[in-house]
């Protein structure tokens, strides 16, 4: 799908004419999900195929990245744990440079610009620097992970509350540690985004704080995506086995009864499905 320049208008919102002040392009922080492209949503979907400019996270899957507008151009501005193409500085001032140059700028983040995406931080110096910008909600990798394992985050049965926390915090944050103990009491379900290289130091947090050692814990790597990979064990173990098992991040982690519906839910994952190769290796449509 191409739009041309009166369509792109339309979604920018820019109405200049030929003899006025050009206008600055909207910037656009795009949920790209979590990865199976089947959970994009249909805005997302549009605005890909219509940029000018797509700056990438690392997190984004390939047939996702297959649908960005091939005259578009692409910057890689991925963060991962010990390899950052970029600073968030560097890429907040890119944002400002695009919006200046190309009338539709997408910022395409994994899961959900606003769940440990960085997405308000860049929202707000947009909007102080006075750029027009737009948040696009995507599915978050924190239940969507879970669901394809067969885990539900909440069940009557088993658990009315879960917590979304990460893992892994910055530097000279608004306050140094995350109150494991809190969650403990609070949480009957919990999600850990980026957690898998600090999982030491969280399950003995937890089991501090009152949990009990056989805690059901199940780590999802790569979740929605056709290599998705789990890792079943408890607060007391589940670290002996990342260590033996060799498991690496990007995982969430789920810590709470509602692991134990996998072996009863798992067979009837979209994971299990018999299609799923072949949604999977479509060519995607435009």
């Amino acid at each position: 799908m191409t739009l041309d320049s009166s369509a792109k208008s339309s979604l920018t919102g820019s109405t200049a004419g030929k003899n006025s002040t050009p206008m600055l392009g909207k910037v656009y922080l795009v949920g790209a999900g979590p990865g199976d492209p089947g959970l994009l949503t249909v805005k997302a979907k549009t605005l890909i195929e219509c940029a000018d400019v797509v700056l990438c996270d690392a997190l984004v899957s390939d047939p996702i990245l297959q649908l960005i507008n091939p005259r578009a151009e692409r910057v890689h501005a991925g963060k991962r744990r010990g390899r950052h193409s970029m600073s968030q500085a560097e890429i907040t001032q890119l944002l400002l440079q695009k919006a200046h140059e190309h009338a539709v700028v997408v910022r395409l983040k994994g899961g959900d610009p606003f769940v440990f995406g960085r997405g308000g931080e860049e929202m707000r110096d947009l909007i102080a620097a006075g750029v027009s910008v737009e948040v696009v909600p995507g599915i978050t990798a924190g239940i969507a992970a879970p669901a394809y394992a067969g885990i539900p985050v909440t069940h009557r049965g088993y658990s009315s509350s879960v917590t979304f926390v990460t893992g892994h915090e910055s530097a000279g944050k608004y306050r140094p540690n995350v109150d494991w103990s809190a969650i403990a009491r609070a949480s009957e379900t919990i999600v850990v985004y980026m957690g898998v290289h600090n999982l030491p130091n969280i399950t003995q947090s937890l089991i501090e704080a009152g949990l009990a050692l056989d805690t059901p814990v199940a780590l999802i790597r790569w979740g929605t995506r056709p290599e998705q990979e789990e890792l079943v064990g408890t607060l007391d173990n589940i670290g002996q086995k990342v260590e033996k098992t060799g498991f690496e991040a990007p995982a969430v982690a789920v810590i709470g009864k509602v692991v134990d519906l996998r072996s009863q839910l798992a067979p009837a994952s979209p994971m299990h499905d018999e299609h799923w190769d072949a949604v999977q290796n479509t060519e995607p449509s435009r």
